[in-house]
């Protein structure tokens, strides 16, 4: 007779990190008595702006994003936030 494999509980994950890790190393195949048949449309299109920065800014940013542990992306909103506040 074959051996019954045990399965890990799925966790409450808090970040799509987190979600990731777990299902890199298990298998939805192992937890199909848990999941259901859903619908969800995707939009695909997410409106970008693409602002070219000089290599030197570019790194400064980007090391200064990793030491605040935010995003490049999100860094230069914030600062663009701040400067038209500041000018409004």
């Amino acid at each position: 007779m074959g051996k019954i494999k045990v399965r890990d509980p799925i966790p409450g994950f808090q970040t799509l990190e987190d979600i990731a890790e777990f299902w890199d190393t298990h298998s939805t195949a192992d937890y199909h008595d848990l999941t259901h048949e859903v619908q969800f449309d995707v939009n695909l299109h997410k409106p970008t702006e693409l602002v070219v920065l000089l290599p030197e800014l570019r790194k400064t940013i980007r090391a200064l994003a990793h030491t605040r542990g935010v995003s490049t992306e999100t860094l230069i909103n914030v600062w663009l936030t701040e400067k038209i506040l500041e000018l409004a």
